[in-house]
């Protein structure tokens, strides 16, 4: 029970609380409705009745001492009449005995009234049932006759059954009416939360400024809570992202004069026996350079606010990243070549180059030695695209995935690396709205990265 309770939702909850007074009011209101319209009725139809009941009895004369009922053909058809019943009567003299009308109705058992009382029962009479009325009538010297008026049930049946049918309509529409009412308020009323769940689905570490005041005050509270934890929260990574950024600079300066120191011994004169360790420390200083600098884009990255107002051209960029690195590619005797179109979007240019240069490092270590390699800008209907490809030994499809995660490296990767190349390059596309894409090569053996970005319609300006 508790497990089911727990699944449904705040909105179902309150639909559910509010329909179950609905439930039992409007059947007990739909009752007392027609008990009290049921009884109106019947008490009109039994007005009726004794209506009959005292003409009777203005029928009824004392002539030469006895007791007589004056009724003539005429009258008599009319205290029959009833378009939809059949209507008995019989009027007892003090003695008990039938002076006038249906002789039938003497075997009832049915008890006698003093002068001016009234008697209503349901009677049954040679099967059929019957509504009876008793008067008792005074006639004679202090005597009272008795006046039995009846009537078959068809206009009461068929007026229990109308009733039952209009109740149950009138209750029906009333239920449907609350419960869409219900619904309506439970919706009105959780639209707050719903305008606050779709605020806080938009958040993320770049966004953790205080949550407007502009809500019902019951849900100041949950405002107040969610304004201090993206205190904390903001305090948190901070403090990380300093520390992180803090760390990269650190290391980056140690690094740098040991670069140098190890570039310097192997200029000087040294035992031949030494090279090759100089070399692995060389190679070692140089990838521990690489992973500072890639810590600090990623303190970078998450750093920066999120805002993508800055018109840029992806061609632009990757003509400013060739400027650095076709002498590099040079010395490594790689073919660095582009082919670059207009491909307008909305970025940040700093972020955009680190992802680019990504690409190109990653392309440089394990394409291997005389790789061709190429990057391409254009678009393709709403979207613009970067592309790096190589023709080098590439990544098997069944773990492509992974190998956009942090520190993860493809199993066929024979150069060393940190493994975070490619997961900057996706957090970076992530900022822009865009998706990074590890693809087969166009011709051949290879790996092609994709970006993809939503495209600019308006002319670009020169990115910073």
């Amino acid at each position: 029970m508790t497990t089911s309770r727990a699944r449904l939702s705040l909105k179902q909850r309150l639909l559910l609380w509010l329909m179950v007074p609905v439930l039992v009011a409007v059947p007990l209101g739909g009752a007392v409705l027609y008990r009290v319209m049921h009884d109106t009725a019947i008490s009109w139809l039994d007005q009726s009745l004794g209506d009959t009941a005292l003409a009777v009895a203005s029928l009824i004369h004392e002539r030469d001492g006895q007791i007589i009922v004056d009724v003539s053909g005429p009258t008599d058809s009319a205290l029959r009449f009833d378009r939809t019943d059949s209507v008995y009567y019989l009027v007892l003299d003090p003695d008990g005995r039938p002076l006038h009308g249906d002789e039938s109705l003497k075997r009832l058992t049915l008890p006698h009234r003093a002068a001016g009382e009234w008697y209503f029962t349901i009677a049954t009479l040679d099967g059929e049932a019957l509504r009876v009325a008793v008067l008792g009538a005074a006639c004679g010297f202090a005597q009272t006759c008795q006046i039995l008026v009846a009537e078959t049930l068809h206009k009461r049946d068929e007026l229990q059954q109308q009733l039952v049918v209009v109740v149950s309509l009138l209750i029906g529409g009333m239920a449907v009416l609350l419960a869409a009412a219900g619904w309506w308020a439970t919706h009105q009323g959780l639209r707050p939360l719903s305008r606050l769940s779709a605020e806080l689905e938009r958040r993320d570490l770049a966004r953790l400024d205080p949550l407007e005041p502009d809500v019902p005050g019951e849900l100041r509270p949950l405002i107040a809570a969610f304004n201090r934890l993206f205190e904390r929260l903001r305090r948190a990574s901070s403090a990380q992202q300093d520390f992180l950024a803090n760390a990269a600079h650190q290391l980056r300066t140690p690094l740098t004069s040991l670069r140098t120191d190890i570039d310097l011994a192997l200029l000087e004169p040294h035992d031949p026996q030494v090279e090759p360790l100089l070399k692995r420390l060389q190679k070692s200083v140089d990838r521990s350079a690489r992973l500072a600098q890639q810590m600090l884009s990623i303190a970078r990255a998450e750093a920066e606010p999120a805002q993508r107002d800055r018109p840029l051209d992806l061609r632009d960029i990757a003509a400013q990243v060739a400027e650095d690195w076709v002498p590099r590619m040079l010395e490594t005797g790689m073919d660095l070549g582009f082919e670059l179109s207009e491909a307008a979007v909305l970025g940040q240019g700093f972020l955009l180059r680190e992802l680019l240069e990504n690409l190109l490092h990653n392309s440089l270590n394990y394409a291997g030695p005389g790789a061709r390699i190429t990057v391409r800008t254009g678009t393709e209907g709403d979207w613009a695209h970067l592309e790096v490809e190589d023709n080098g030994p590439g990544i098997a499809p069944a773990e492509r995935a992974r190998a956009l995660q942090r520190f993860q490296r493809g199993s066929e990767a024979k150069a060393t690396g940190s493994g975070l190349g490619l997961a900057i390059a996706v957090d970076i596309a992530q900022r822009h709205d865009g998706r990074l894409e590890l693809l087969d090569a166009t011709a051949g053996q290879g790996l092609r990265v994709r970006l993809s970005m939503p495209r600019r319609s308006q002319a670009p300006l020169k990115p910073r």
